[in-house]
């Protein structure tokens, strides 16, 4: 993780230089803040990643001595496909759509099929061919 440290890192130098240049040259002082909260999250992250990283063995992808049959095997679980996110999205939609609209009532609809929409996305992997 030490190259994905690095990387944020530097996002979190180039953010605190452009910062200060773009508010005296724009005076603009909601963009200002955009960008030192972008500073601040890759700075949170880097720190994250570092901290992580000093704690893990080192990787074969940090490691230049490393051979490429060394990354061979099982990366991880994939979940399979899911209806689960396109309901939960639609029910956003639906909730904002309510709310642009003044319709409190299909709020109140959208949230509660909102809520059964990700109970079912967290659910997911407690019930039929995919249980663990």
């Amino acid at each position: 993780m030490k190259a994905e440290t690095w990387m944020f890192a530097s996002c979190s130098i180039f953010f605190v230089l452009v910062t200060p240049l773009y508010y005296l040259s724009s005076g603009d002082i909601t963009g200002t803040t955009a960008l030192v909260m972008t500073f601040l999250l890759t700075t949170l992250v880097a720190f994250y990643l570092g901290f992580h990283a000093s704690k893990m063995q080192p990787r074969p992808e940090d490691r230049k001595d490393a051979e490429i049959a060394e990354g061979a095997g099982e990366l991880g679980f994939f979940p399979p496909f899911s209806w689960w996110p396109l309901w939960c999205g639609l029910t956003l939609g639906l909730m904002t759509l309510a709310v642009g609209l003044h319709q409190w009532w299909l709020f109140i609809i959208g949230a509660a099929l909102g809520v059964l929409a990700l109970s079912g996305l967290v659910f997911e992997y407690y019930r039929g061919i995919h249980a663990h």
